[in-house]
């Protein structure tokens, strides 16, 4: 049994068993619907210019997101395909101060969908100037097969 599956226009299932702490702007698993896998790369605050939107790490994140939703679209995917989203930040701390902030930006850009995501503090990152990069992988359905519901349910 699972508590908080997916919202129902994600092809994919996010599943949170109860005997798993209770989940906070993530799904403990995610069973991916048949289809297409679509891998981005790491996705800084960078402005198509390249340069960084400042040195907020709010406002780093919410660019990263947007970058995240370009890359997505390029590849004929969107957010509810994300099945896994992994954040790097140089200070841990800092992200869990701004979660309020943090999930303002979030669901601005990926909706009310919770992935697998894994936050990691790193030293530093591509940038020197960046304090947060975005890393996701999505699955995009194969026509006319998804159901929503995944093999074996």
């Amino acid at each position: 049994m699972s508590r908080g599956e997916g919202p129902p226009e994600t092809p994919h299932r996010f599943l949170n068993p109860p005997s798993l702490s209770p989940p906070r702007g993530f799904s403990h698993a995610v069973v991916a619907a048949p289809g297409r896998l679509v891998f981005v790369a790491g996705q800084a605050g960078h402005r198509p210019d390249g340069s960084l939107v400042g040195d907020s790490l709010v406002a780093q994140f919410d660019r990263a997101c947007a970058n995240v939703v370009e890359a997505l679209a390029a590849a004929g995917a969107g957010p509810e395909h994300l099945v896994s989203v992994q954040v790097f930040v140089t200070d841990a701390a800092a992200y869990r101060g701004s979660l309020e902030a943090i999930g303002e930006a979030w669901r601005r850009h990926f909706g009310r969908r919770y992935p697998a995501v894994s936050l990691f503090e790193v030293g530093s990152l591509f940038d020197p100037e960046a304090r947060v990069e975005l890393v996701a992988v999505a699955v995009v359905p194969e026509a006319g097969g998804a159901t929503g519901r995944a093999p074996g349910r």
